[in-house]
């Protein structure tokens, strides 16, 4: 795999997990924790997809989602709502009392939407997940 992802996440466990998972699957893993750091990273890579949480510090990822696409028009977007199924989360989780919804999900489950993802935006046409 060649494909480049952004992942945008200000919980660094959560943030360092997904780098984690998606640098064992093969994806070359850019990574910021501020709106600002990502978009210093889009000056030195054109990612394939953008990974974000929901909230990213106080602002809401679909914003920072939608700001980033203006310097990259066309950029696959993927929020990722939950948590990964990781020790490390769950542990912190559970220092913190998360209650989390939608439910943890397996590094299988995000990384076969991502496959899904990047296969249909290779193709250039309409992916609906």
């Amino acid at each position: 795999m060649n494909e480049t992802i952004l992942v945008l996440d200000s919980d660094p466990v959560m943030s360092a997990v997904l780098r984690e998972a998606l640098d064992a699957a093969g994806y070359l893993v850019i990574s910021a924790h501020d709106l600002g750091a990502a978009v210093d990273r889009l000056d030195e890579v054109e990612p394939d997809l953008l990974i974000v949480r929901p909230y990213i510090n106080s602002m809401p990822g679909f914003l920072a989602a939608d700001y980033l696409r203006t310097k990259h028009p066309g950029l696959p977007v993927l929020v990722v709502a939950g948590f990964m199924n990781d020790d490390r989360v769950n542990v912190q989780n559970s220092i913190r009392q998360f209650h989390v919804f939608p439910e943890s999900f397996e590094r299988e489950q995000l990384l076969a939407i991502i496959k899904s993802i990047l296969e249909c935006e290779s193709k250039k046409h309409s992916c609906n997940f």
